[in-house]
């Protein structure tokens, strides 16, 4: 369980795309080795303070702004513990677990 979620956002469809593949049988079964669904998260704790599209996009230093982001709602909040996931390109991705 995390108190927050950072999810990049480079194009409008890439959460939407996401979240789709994280409630896909097929895709949690044969790309992640896994014997269900990850399952549905909490939207109310998606990107709360906007995606990279409304709080920007810096190429090569993205990641660098949504962990500082994610790191100061953990600081705001007294603690908890955050996800972050980021696409890049070439099909290739990234997540990190943030807690404080």
């Amino acid at each position: 369980n995390f108190d927050f979620y950072e999810f990049h956002e480079a194009f409008a469809s890439q959460v939407l795309c996401t979240l789709a593949a994280l409630n896909d049988e097929n895709f949690c079964k044969n790309k992640l080795g896994l014997d269900d669904v990850l399952g549905e998260i909490d939207r109310s704790k998606l990107n709360i303070n906007g995606s990279s599209l409304a709080t920007g996009h810096p190429f090569a230093a993205t990641g660098g702004r949504i962990l500082a982001s994610l790191a100061k709602m953990i600081d705001q909040n007294g603690g908890g513990r955050g996800l972050i996931s980021i696409c890049a390109a070439g099909g290739q991705g990234v997540t990190a677990i943030v807690e404080k």
